[in-house]
This record gives C-alpha cells, sequence and structure tokens, in this order.
C-alpha cells in the first residue's frame, strides 16, 4: 500500500470514528444543545464577576490594555482542553469497554495512534465549538476585544496545547486499563493547574516559588500565549517562547504515553480480558 494510501486511509478511520461519537451524542439532544447554552450563561457571570471584583491594583498586575473579563474569559475557555484531554481517553476507553467494541476495535489493522486519536477528535471538536461561542457571546454582548487577534498564531497555540496535554491524558488512559479505575492524578494535575497556571490570575502575582512549579505545567505556556495571541495582538515569532515549550512538552510526553499505553495494553491481555474492568 502506498503513502497516500495508507494516509487516505488513516483519514477515513479518524473520520468514522469521529461520526461514531457524533451519532451518540445526537441520541442526546437536549444534553448537546443544553451545553452550547452553558457557555452563554458562563460568559455572563465572568462578566459580573469582573465587575464585582475589578480593582486598580488587578489592572496593573494584568497585560497591558486587558481587562479582567478578557483576561479570565481566555483561561476559563482554554483551560478546559487540558481537563478534557485529561478525561476524553478514560471515556473513551469506558465506553468502548461498555458497549462490546474495545477489544474488536484493538483487533483491527487499525494503529493504537489511530484510534486514540479518533476518540478523542469529537470532544476536542465539540469543545472548539464551545469556545467559539464563549469568545463569540463574550464579543458580542460585553466588549472581548476581538479585532487585531492573530488568529492563526492562536490555532498554532492551540494545537499544540491539544498535543502537550493529549500526553496526559494517554497516560490516564494507561492507568486505567492497568488499575480498572481513574486515574486520581487526574485531580492532582487539574487541580495544581488550576492554581499556578494562570487560569484566573495572572502568574505573576505567585509568590517566587510557585512561579517556577508554574514553568512545569503546560497549561500555563497555553494560555501565555494564547492571550499573547489573542489579546496582545502578538506576532507569530513572539509566540515562539510558549509554542516552544508546548512542542517539548508534546515531543516527551507523547511517545512516552503511547509506549506506556502499548505496555499497559500487554499487561491487561496477560492478566484478563480488555472488558474485565
Amino acid at each position: 500500500m502506498t503513502k497516500i494510501a495508507c494516509f487516505c486511509a488513516t483519514l477515513r478511520k479518524l473520520m468514522m470514528l469521529f461520526l461514531r461519537d457524533l451519532a451518540i451524542a445526537r441520541s442526546y439532544r437536549a444534553a448537546f444543545v443544553l451545553e452550547l447554552f452553558y457557555a452563554l450563561f458562563g460568559v455572563t457571570s465572568f462578566y459580573f464577576l469582573s465587575k464585582f471584583i475589578a480593582s486598580p491594583q488587578l489592572e496593573r498586575s494584568l497585560p497591558q490594555g486587558t481587562s479582567y473579563f478578557s483576561f479570565v474569559l481566555v483561561g476559563l475557555a482554554f483551560f478546559d482542553y487540558l481537563t478534557v484531554a485529561l478525561h476524553t481517553f478514560d471515556e473513551s476507553l469506558q465506553n468502548a469497554r461498555q458497549n462490546g467494541t474495545l477489544e474488536n476495535l484493538l483487533v483491527t489493522q487499525t494503529s493504537l495512534p489511530v484510534i486514540l486519536v479518533g476518540s478523542s477528535l469529537y470532544p476536542f471538536v465539540l469543545l472548539s465549538l464551545r469556545t467559539v461561542i464563549y469568545l463569540g457571546w463574550g464579543a458580542a454582548l460585553f466588549g472581548f476585544p476581538l479585532r487585531g487577534a492573530n488568529f492563526p498564531g492562536a490555532l498554532m497555540i492551540l494545537v499544540a496545547s491539544i498535543l502537550a496535554c493529549s500526553g496526559l491524558g494517554v497516560l490516564s488512559a494507561s492507568y486505567l486499563l492497568v488499575f480498572k479505575r481513574g486515574n486520581p492524578l487526574n485531580w492532582a494535575v487539574v487541580g495544581l493547574s488550576s492554581v499556578v497556571g494562570g487560569m484566573m490570575y495572572p502568574v505573576s502575582v505567585l509568590p517566587v516559588w510557585l512561579q517556577h512549579i508554574a514553568r512545569v505545567v503546560p497549561i500555563t505556556y497555553a494560555l501565555e500565549g494564547m492571550r499573547a495571541a489573542l489579546l496582545g495582538h502578538a506576532a507569530v515569532r513572539d509566540l515562539w517562547p510558549s509554542l516552544a515549550a508546548l512542542l517539548i512538552f508534546a515531543a516527551i510526553l507523547l511517545p512516552v504515553s503511547f509506549a506506556t499505553f502499548s505496555w499497559a495494553l500487554r499487561r491487561t491481555n496477560l492478566t484478563g480480558p480488555l472488558t474485565h474492568f
């Protein structure tokens, strides 16, 4: 099979996995619509919260020309990519086990990375749609500044962020395979990232020792790069420090996570059927 044929076959498999998840979601239309409306309520809450806690001291801590509403909206909208990356692989694994397709899927001529990527497409597409709604409502109703934003740069940061955070998600799925339950480290990663990652306040207001910890958390670079692209109108060359850090995380975490998942599969096959969680 030629490389082009292999590439086309991989794309078809990814699309089939995406359409599978879309079909499942369409059977729960009310939940799907409510999740999108949740974005409107969330943006409104953030706006009035920013009015309540606004202060000159806080404004001085934010990037120049940035309101607290804009700062926190970007933080909350894009922090969700970390939580989705950490949980989507676990949920896909659990769903495939429950509907009896897990072992059948793994014995097909579909590589492990394709299965994992395809199973995560729908959650990330849905989250991206919700993020667009977040920013759109913010711009339409509450003055979120989209004019002059570097959207190509923001897209580059977003892709690099998904790659970096997905490595953590695959490691979590490996833990689920071996120990048959969710990974408690997920909550630790989300909790630590919410404290030091700059979601609700600038990293610069943290104690120095916490600022050092923030530098080993991928979401820190994701939010810094996203705010620079959307709010600071930064050029791609100015985004390179954040982008490079995220790509380094991805280059380390993805190979390690896939190797760990492969080992977990082999170990699980030796200790019992995959369906016995």
